[in-house]
């Protein structure tokens, strides 16, 4: 109220004075609100008719573990419970949006009660908390949703909505809108400007970006849900979305069992991969650097580089016609040198070195063909100078080669290239003081 008047929200916040105490106050109020609507205690959706449960599903109320109201983010007990494999996966897409929005409201409020205010933009801070509310009213308005389809696939009538569930929609969109007039504000004091004045100023670059947009949806973002195969209990006949959800119970197997050993095992091999792997590469590249037939060069390139293209399941095809017991080669082989079958496929303590072979083996020709292009990127002044101070072939390698694949280009002068000629003498010449 001012002199008996009324004063909008819009003008309210927009005074300078009270842009940053009375808009912020608010905002954090709106979102300390909301972080509270969506804990756990408080219960969105409410079971108005058991019976259609029992009906479906045919529910045992004496074993199983059901209440009669549940927020969002606990919902998934009651799936795992009735085995309703088709509330699964929307249940869980709504548990992943409340749980970010719940994690950006207390990063949002953190942020503002940090930020220096008189001195500092809080546009980053104001995206945000817009970016934290939108997923409250996805949340919220999913929730209802997802209670219209699980009346309709359940028994009408089964579910219904609390009114904390339309007072989480409520809260999330008078924040989103009290975010919104600040960050209006904001850019006016920072001279900045928003999506919308980027997109009209540079529509034919977003234009371009379409396909690009399109193409990571398709390949990279889709194919995300198949995490939700690590919470169900898949069978073919009710495919992933029908399949009863299960909760962690699938990790169960992970943490009962050897979980040193797989976890010492994955390092273990990843050393070696990586470590054996690279020594593997520089050495190949090395060579087939030396080679001075150039047709032999390019054979011996190809040749070495082809396996990267085998598919591994290829490669497990080979493996098995290599291997297996009495019928491959290799043991039929090993069995006629020794005079005894060697079953290499089911011996477990044979697996450790085919592994690591057969991945090198797949993997070495790529790496290879890295290091060689470095390798013919080097100065040839470095090489002519090393022959001028009498080093031999060995010492080129070890002098010059190795130290320019093993130290990262950007660390090298383009500027001032290595004086080699300074210091060639005292590696070369061991006469030298």
């Amino acid at each position: 109220m001012a002199n008996g008047k009324s004063v909008p929200l819009s003008r309210w916040l927009d005074k300078p004075a009270a842009r940053w105490k009375n808009g912020l106050i608010l905002s954090i109020i709106l979102s300390l609100l909301t972080v509270t609507l969506s804990m756990p205690f408080v219960s969105w959706i409410r079971i108005s008719y058991i019976r259609g449960l029992i009906e479906k599903y045919s529910v045992d109320l004496s074993s199983a573990d059901i209440y009669g109201q549940y927020s969002m983010l606990k919902f998934l007990n009651f799936v795992r419970e009735t085995k309703a494999g088709i509330l699964g996966f929307p249940a869980f897409l709504i548990f992943i949006a409340l749980a970010a929005s719940l994690f950006l409201h207390i990063v949002y409020i953190v942020r503002i009660l940090i930020k220096n205010k008189k001195t500092d933009s809080l546009l980053t801070v104001f995206k945000l908390g817009k970016g934290a509310n939108f997923l409250t009213v996805l949340s919220s308005f999913g929730t209802v949703i997802f209670i219209l389809f699980a009346n309709a696939k359940i028994f009408p009538g089964t579910f219904v909505p609390t009114v904390f569930t339309f007072a989480a929609l409520l809260t999330g969109i008078l924040n989103y809108i009290t975010i919104k007039m600040m960050e209006a504000v904001e850019r006016k004091r920072c001279h900045a400007h928003g999506f919308l004045v980027e997109l009209r100023k540079n529509w034919v670059l977003f234009l371009f970006l379409i396909p690009c947009f399109i193409y990571f949806l398709i390949n990279n973002y889709l194919p995300m849900s198949g995490i939700y195969f690590a919470f169900v209990q898949f069978n073919f006949r009710d495919g992933l979305f029908n399949s009863p959800f299960v909760g962690f119970q699938n990790f169960e197997f992970l943490v009962k069992s050897d979980l040193w050993k797989l976890t010492r095992n994955t390092i273990l091999y990843n050393v070696v991969f990586i470590g054996l792997g690279n020594i593997i590469q520089i050495f190949f590249a090395i060579l087939v650097s030396q080679v001075s037939i150039k047709w032999f060069k390019k054979t011996s390139q190809t040749l070495i580089f082809m396996p990267y293209f085998v598919s591994f399941v290829i490669l497990r095809v080979l493996v098995y016609s290599l291997l297996q017991d009495q019928t491959g080669v290799l043991d039929v082989f090993f069995g006629r040198l020794t005079g005894s079958d060697i079953d290499f496929y089911n011996t477990p303590r044979y697996w450790p070195w085919l592994i690591v072979f057969f991945y090198l083996w797949k993997n070495v020709g790529y790496g290879m063909v890295i290091y060689l292009a470095t390798i013919m990127g080097i100065s040839e002044e470095y090489y002519e100078a090393a022959k001028i101070d009498g080093a031999n072939i060995f010492q080129q390698i070890r002098y010059i080669t190795i130290p320019q694949l093993i130290v990262p280009r950007c660390f090298q002068s383009k500027n001032r290239p290595m004086p080699f000629s300074s210091i060639s003498t005292t590696w070369f010449n061991p006469q030298t003081p």
